[in-house]
């Protein structure tokens, strides 16, 4: 490719299936994966300034590509480094996008720092943390985030932007879904002490036999964290299909306060009378369980089958996998059978977490 960063060694044709947990994609027109931020920032402008498009891949943990691949330039982050400051009383951990996320939470563990215990086994890298608003059993990266530093493609500058102008939300940013700009660093605000941040979800609580809004030691955070991830097939393992995917397919739905009595009603109508799983979700709205709508909706655990190409997770309902021989064709199929089954039974339409790249749902 004409003008592309000498560092980055360019490579064609590269299957991206190889490069995300859903083991699914076609192949990349070029590939680069620069080492250092230098070169991750170099390696985007420079094919920028080409007008080439560009994808900007971390773990791939999140992310639904096209079977005919990406006709462009894929830059995969795989910028290293991190390090640990006290900073006006606190503790800032600077990291750098390429680390692999829950590497970098069992350091933190390890060392007796807490926060970040409760995002134990979540697939990635560091630098899609604030893109997604990471979350996870109570804990959302928007509570420890401290700045980023990115590459405003606009630009070709580097910059340094604070959590509060990110516009983070539940699972989103104003980094998600746009290519404005590339995280290459990342700071969070830890504690000392080896204490978890307050324990808040009652079902950790209850795997931890605490109250919730209690403190625990980390490491007691991470493995209890861990073991229900387990569960629910939500840790890697080449082994095991149900891990061949992106994690919760689709959000929670937030129905607005107005909307809520309504939604309700509906539900009730069609399950009868029975407790409707329903959460905070700031100010004027409220979070319902997309999981327990699937079930009810008609989609069991491994519907429509694990010997199919694509099936709803044996352990989770929200996790759609590739069992082995799928296409992303197939899995678009499945999710959308899912979408349009939930919004026919109840009225309401979830919305796909993961980003789609070359397809639509």
């Amino acid at each position: 490719m004409t003008g592309l960063h000498l560092g980055t060694n360019a490579r064609t044709a590269v299957p991206l299936s190889g490069y995300t947990t859903l083991r699914l994609g076609g192949p990349a027109a070029r590939f680069v994966a620069p080492a250092t931020a230098e070169d991750v920032a170099a390696a985007v402008r420079s094919a920028d300034r080409g007008g080439e498009p560009v994808l900007v891949l971390g773990g791939g943990s999140n992310l639904l590509v096209a079977d005919d691949g990406f006709a462009g330039t894929v830059v995969r982050v795989a910028n290293l480094g991190q390090e640990i400051d006290g900073v006006d009383g606190r503790l800032e951990l600077t990291v750098d996008a390429g680390e692999d996320w829950d590497t970098v939470v069992a350091g933190t563990v390890e060392a007796g720092l807490g926060g970040l215990e409760c995002l134990s086994g979540i697939p990635g890298l560091v630098g899609a943390t604030p893109v997604q608003n990471v979350g996870a059993y109570g804990v959302e990266v928007a509570q420890l985030l401290i700045s980023v530093d990115l590459l405003d493609r606009a630009s070709g500058a580097v910059r340094t932007l604070r959590a509060d102008e990110l516009g983070l939300g539940y699972r989103t940013s104003v980094l998600k879904n746009t290519d404005r700009a590339v995280v290459l660093r990342v700071r969070f605000a830890l504690t000392d002490g080896g204490l978890s941040a307050p324990i808040r979800y009652t079902e950790l609580a209850r795997a931890l036999g605490v109250r919730q809004g209690v403190r625990v030691p980390v490491a007691d955070a991470r493995a209890a964290v861990l073991d229900l991830r387990r569960g629910k097939g939500m840790v890697l393992d080449p082994t095991d299909h149900d891990t061949w995917s992106a994690g919760s397919f689709f959000t929670n739905p937030i129905i607005p306060d107005p909307d809520l009595p309504g939604t309700l009603q509906r539900i009730t109508a069609r399950v009868g009378e029975v407790p409707i799983p329903q959460y905070p979700a700031g100010p004027g709205a409220s979070k319902l369980s997309a999981a327990w709508l699937i079930e009810r909706a008609g989609f069991a655990k491994g519907y429509p089958g694990l010997d199919a190409p694509a099936a709803l997770s044996a352990k989770h309902t929200l996790a759609l996998t590739n069992r082995g021989h799928a296409t992303t064709a197939d899995l678009l199929a499945l999710a959308r059978e899912v979408r349009d089954g939930v919004h026919t039974t109840f009225g309401i339409t979830l919305h796909p977490e993961p980003v789609l790249v070359g397809c639509t749902l």
